[in-house]
């Protein structure tokens, strides 16, 4: 994400949580006070966010100074010390969090997209994430995917085309719509269209689809449809991947798996702020 865009989504979050003001903060903590704050991982986790959080701060008052103990991507174990604060108390109490919400939220889909990873090894399959991201959270989401070893889809609805049931209804038919689609767009664009079943499978094939997404199938369904499409395209694994063993998907032969749990109901990674 930009900084502009950056700094709009926290100063956002920011006038969300102060409102009119930090009453506790201003009625207790004098304005000259300084103090010493550090972030501890409470659980085991992959971090992320650690930028994130320092530019809360920056932007609440920017003589605060977030000294980062870890980067985006380490894997820290409980009671690990993330990364340390010194500056003006009122600055760090107001903005404590804003930034913890961040931090431990993309820290959390980092640690889970790590784990499908994980769980993956030595198939060939890639772990994707989907557009089923928080609205305003959508390029920091997709960062933490990134930091825990996955590969983004579409950031957007413009990025590229993907033909789904519903298009295929009102369009008349997997054949209409890659048939529009291919006079649509530009030459380079790939066109990926969701198949069901193996007969919508056989149909994407033969409209020349460059990617064919396997919605909602059993095991044994994907391993047919990767047999059928042989390398013609390329195949997406998709429907409640969050609640599937992975490995076996992956064991299938698709090249992709999408998982929208990734995003749209991950645990957030415990992580404190505690002063010194």
């Amino acid at each position: 994400m930009d900084i502009i865009g950056l700094d709009a989504l926290i100063l956002s979050a920011l006038r969300e949580d102060i409102g009119t003001g930090d009453i506790t903060t201003a009625c207790c903590i004098p304005e000259d006070n300084r103090s010493e704050a550090r972030f501890l991982a409470k659980a085991d986790g992959v971090v992320c966010g650690i930028g994130v959080a320092a530019r809360v701060f920056h932007l609440l008052d920017a003589r605060t100074a977030l000294i980062p103990c870890m980067k985006d991507g380490d894997r820290a174990q409980k009671g690990a010390l993330i990364a340390e604060l010194r500056g003006p108390s009122r600055g760090i109490l107001t903005g404590e969090r804003v930034a913890l919400n961040l931090m431990q939220r993309l820290s959390g889909i980092a640690t889970a997209t790590a784990a499908a990873v994980e769980a993956m090894a030595g198939t060939g399959a890639k772990i994707c994430d989907t557009r089923k991201s928080v609205p305003g959270l959508r390029m920091l989401e997709k960062y933490a995917v990134r930091v825990g070893g996955g590969r983004n889809h579409r950031f957007n609805l413009a990025d590229g085309v993907l033909i789904k049931d519903n298009h295929i209804a009102a369009s008349g038919g997997i054949a209409a719509a890659v048939r529009a689609a291919r006079d649509y767009v530009p030459h380079g664009m790939k066109i990926e269209v969701e198949a069901g079943t193996l007969g919508e499978v056989g149909q994407a094939l033969e409209a020349g689809a460059d990617i064919i997404l396997l919605d909602n199938m059993s095991v044994p369904q994907m391993r047919a449809a990767v047999a059928l499409v042989s390398g013609r395209a390329l195949t997406e694994a998709s429907g409640n991947m969050g609640e599937r063993d992975l490995a076996e998907v992956a064991k299938t032969g698709v090249d992709f798996i999408s998982v929208g749990a990734l995003t749209h109901s991950v645990k957030a990674l415990d992580i404190s702020l505690r002063f010194k």
